[in-house]
């Protein structure tokens, strides 16, 4: 290629890659490279190979574009660097390019369209809920759904409503986080906080944005800003949603177990002498920063054992659909997690991520819930008023 015509330094991709200065700390914490011990599967390696391809010092082809394809996307090296590298904002930048070169799967483009139809979503669910027996296990992708029913929890007790809040509902937690959703209600209607559920929400885009059409993940992010207008704080209860969601919508984007830990003294739990596995996701960990709300709020269960989940190279492996598009490798990711779950002794396992629960659900025997189903679980019923309210209107406005 003629020099003049060669892509400038100016690049804001070369830009976002000028700021690794190739320590290396980010190679323990990236669960792409423990796997492998490949510089091209860190996080170094691949910035330096996004670099080069949009400086065309390298010629793109399918070995880079795989280095690039098995990024889990999940964090762990932003949250180290002690330069600021913004990855994630290299890495769908870089992958939005790699989607214009040679395009996306028909599964992923399919996926794509899936999730931006509610609808048709829940009527596909709900008919894999009812056939999921009868398909052979290489067809059973995710574990079966609940009931729409399911979704009961007996009212606990009630305070004053002292705040309001709307919750983001998403896409594929749409039918399946009906528990997590009721739950949610429960615990904060014994907070004192009103929930709202805005109509016309959609699904966050964090999985065009990872398979590089921004395009798309821009226009469903202009969606939620117009569905959350007027809503100075919304929450969410998908981990993996949180980012997205904080960078769609003008007002505070909160993980619901921030809040409910903010008014932890409201929360009245009984006993519960049980031994529980507790998995916290990398977008937990990176993201929506409610780890330490978490752990304080299951501290406040009388008698509750836990046991954190953390085996393995540091990611469950699901990485939004990759446990879909990839299930070989997304499943070597997961196993030892199943291993060290099979040996906690734990009745049961807690996360905070829709998508490593079902990754993880669709592996054990043992029920895989969110937190917020537990702890809602343990507060006891007294009350059955409800504290949701559907919000209608053009811009969500109660």
């Amino acid at each position: 290629m003629p020099a003049a015509s060669r892509p400038l330094a100016s690049d804001p991709l070369v830009a976002l890659a000028d700021r690794c200065v190739q320590c290396g700390l980010c190679l323990p914490v990236c669960p792409t490279y423990g796997r492998e011990r490949m510089e091209a599967e860190s996080p170094r390696g691949r910035i330096a190979l996004a670099r080069a391809w949009a400086l065309d010092t390298i010629e793109p082809g399918p070995l880079g574009d795989g280095h690039l394809d098995h990024c889990l996307g999940c964090g762990n090296c932003e949250s180290a660097c002690p330069a600021g590298v913004e990855y994630d904002a290299l890495l769908v930048s870089a992958r939005g390019r790699q989607r214009a070169r040679r395009g996306a799967s028909c599964l992923q483009k399919a996926l794509e369209a899936l999730v931006v139809r509610p609808r048709l979503l829940r009527v596909l669910v709900g008919l894999y809920r009812h056939t999921r027996s009868l398909l052979p296990h290489r067809l059973q992708l995710l574990p079966a759904p609940p009931s729409p029913a399911s979704a009961g929890y007996p009212s606990g007790p009630s305070a004053p409503p002292v705040q309001s809040a709307a919750l983001f509902v998403g896409c594929i937690a749409g039918p399946y986080e009906v528990g997590a959703r009721s739950a949610l209600i429960r615990l904060c209607a014994a907070a004192g906080i009103d929930v709202v559920v805005p109509q016309g929400q959609t699904c966050c885009g964090a999985l065009h944005a990872h398979a590089g059409n921004s395009d798309g993940a821009a226009h469903l992010a202009a969606q939620n800003r117009e569905a959350f207008a007027g809503h100075p704080q919304v929450l969410t209860i998908a981990s993996g949603c949180h980012k997205a969601v904080a960078g769609a919508i003008d007002g505070e984007a909160l993980d619901a177990l921030t809040l409910l830990d903010a008014h932890g003294d409201r929360l009245a739990f009984q006993s519960r002498p049980e031994r529980i596995a507790l998995h916290l996701p990398c977008t937990q960990r990176n993201a929506s920063g409610s780890v330490p709300a978490l752990r304080r709020l299951l501290a406040r269960i009388p008698e509750l054992t836990v046991i954190e989940i953390d085996a393995g190279f540091g990611c469950c492996g699901a990485a939004g659909n990759q446990m879909v598009t990839d299930r070989a490798r997304a499943n070597e990711y997961r196993q030892p997690l199943l291993d060290q779950l099979a040996g906690s002794g734990a009745t049961r396992l807690l996360s905070a991520n829709i998508g490593c629960r079902l990754h993880l659900g669709n592996g054990t025997a043992l029920p895989v819930q969110h937190p917020l189903e537990f702890l809602a679980e343990a507060l006891g019923p007294t009350d059955t008023r409800d504290h949701a309210h559907d919000v209608s209107g053009p811009r969500g406005a109660r």
